[in-house]
Order: C-alpha cells, then sequence, then structure tokens
C-alpha cells in the first residue's frame, strides 16, 4: 500500500513540474500539442505582460525581449549586438557572419544551430519567461548538402511565436510545419540569392502562414524593393519608423503583412 502511496504522489509530482511548462506555451509544435554595437538608447522599455519587444540589429540580427527582462540575440556573430549582452544567443553556420567560435562567457546560453558532430541539433530551452526551440534545415555546401546544417529557431514569449529562418536554403516540408506549429511573425532573409530566391522566400512565407513578416539579410535597397514586388499579391506592405517595435497578439495585423525596418 505504501509503495503505491508513493507512486501515485511521484507521479503528481512529475504532472505538477510539466504543467507550467506547456500551459504557457502558445506555439508547440503540432505534435506536441494536446553591425557594431546598437545603443542603449535603442532598447524597449519595460514591456506589458503579453507583449514582446523587436529590434533590429542588422543582417540576420535581431533582439527579442521579453515582459521578463530576458534577451535573445538571433544569428550572433559577436560584433552585431546590443549594448547589453543577451541572455541568449542562436547562431548558424552557413557564413561567418552568422556565428562566432568566441561568444562571450557571460552569455548564459549559446544554442548553436548545427552538430559538430554531423547530427542534429536539439534545443528546447526554457529560460525566465522566454523559451527556445529550432526546426533543424538542411543548407547547401561545396556543391552538395549539407544536412541539418542550419536551423530556424522559435521564440515563444509574450503571447507571441517568432520564427527566425536563419540562412534557409529550401522550402519546407510538411515534418518541418508539422514541428513549427503555429507562428505569429516570421523574421525572413530576403536577399534573393545567398538563401532563396525571392519566389521561393514568398513560397515559404505562404507555408507558414503567419500574419506578420519582417524582413532581413538584403543587403541593398533594391534587393529589398524586389522582394517587396514579389511579395505585394499576397502580402500588404508597411514601413515602419524606427528599427524597434513592441508587439502583443492585439497588434498583430488582420491580413498578412510585411512590415519593413529600417536596417539591412
Amino acid at each position: 500500500m505504501a509503495v503505491r502511496v508513493w507512486t501515485g504522489l511521484l507521479f503528481l509530482c512529475q504532472l505538477l513540474v510539466l504543467i507550467p511548462l506547456t500551459a504557457a506555451a502558445n506555439c508547440l509544435p503540432v505534435a506536441q500539442r494536446g553591425h557594431g554595437i546598437v545603443p542603449a538608447a535603442l532598447r524597449l522599455a519595460a514591456l506589458e505582460k503579453g507583449s514582446i519587444g523587436l529590434t533590429f540589429l542588422g543582417h540576420a540580427s535581431w533582439l527579442i525581449e521579453t515582459p521578463g527582462g530576458v534577451s535573445a540575440v538571433t544569428d550572433y556573430n559577436g560584433w552585431i549586438r546590443p549594448a547589453r549582452l543577451p541572455d541568449i544567443v542562436t547562431m548558424n553556420r552557413a557564413h561567418s557572419t552568422h556565428y562566432t567560435d568566441t561568444p562571450e562567457p557571460e552569455i548564459k546560453h549559446v544554442l548553436r544551430g548545427w552538430a559538430n558532430d554531423g547530427g542534429m541539433a536539439q534545443h528546447f530551452l526554457k529560460y525566465g519567461d522566454m523559451r527556445v526551440r529550432n526546426v533543424p534545415t538542411n543548407i547547401r555546401s561545396g556543391g552538395g548538402t549539407n544536412r541539418n546544417g542550419n536551423s530556424i529557431f522559435v521564440f515563444e514569449a509574450g503571447d507571441l511565436c517568432v520564427a527566425h529562418l536563419g540562412h534557409l536554403h529550401h522550402t519546407l516540408t510538411e515534418t518541418h510545419l508539422t514541428e513549427l506549429g503555429q507562428i505569429d511573425v516570421v523574421l525572413a532573409p530576403v536577399d534573393g540569392g545567398y538563401t532563396l530566391d525571392h519566389e521561393g522566400v514568398v513560397e515559404v512565407l505562404r507555408q507558414i502562414k503567419a500574419p506578420l513578416v519582417l524582413p532581413m539579410h538584403y543587403f541593398t535597397s533594391d534587393t529589398l524593393a524586389r522582394f517587396l514586388t514579389t511579395a505585394v499579391p499576397h502580402y500588404a506592405v508597411e514601413h515602419h519608423p524606427s528599427a524597434s517595435l513592441t508587439l502583443s497578439r492585439a497588434d498583430l495585423p488582420k491580413t498578412p503583412t510585411v512590415r519593413v525596418l529600417p536596417g539591412r
């Protein structure tokens, strides 16, 4: 009898531990559902519950901030970064501008989008009021394919789910889309050649079906303009006045929208 009671208590304890991790998430995978330092002045003020802060640092790097004060930087290369070191950085290795081999030791969590042993990177991090997970994809390499060499990182914070496509080189399979789950905001490379061509990236965006797309990794205004021309039949286009914005679920556009923040 004592053994059965102990077993029941152990199960209850495990259940109580799991509940906060699953109940708060709103973008779990479908399979799991039941240049330079940015001045501190560009960092966002205190955020309200349910909201997140996004700042375009440049290239493929974004600063993502939560109401609880957690910060993350995408495709961190060590020289495009905010004034205060983030708690979390993610990296991809298609080019050296998307990663660094020498991240500052003060950064609490360094998440690489590839596995050094040639396998598959797998991340599911919960830190404060942010969760970060990855969906591996392939990259072109030396005329061939480096399988699982890139990761789409998904950031769950506030009431939103943000997907950073990294250095994506192909459209997505149903497996990728299932692992991504429902996405609210996509940070998309729109260079038109180093990653996907413009038609390809628009196809990916339509696969994901997020209401808001924030372009990055476009180098020149002409490249951005060509992407916007390709996107216009499917997306409204807006230009945001600053490199930072605050978002909550109530701020999401009612129709699919590309919103351009200053920078490249």
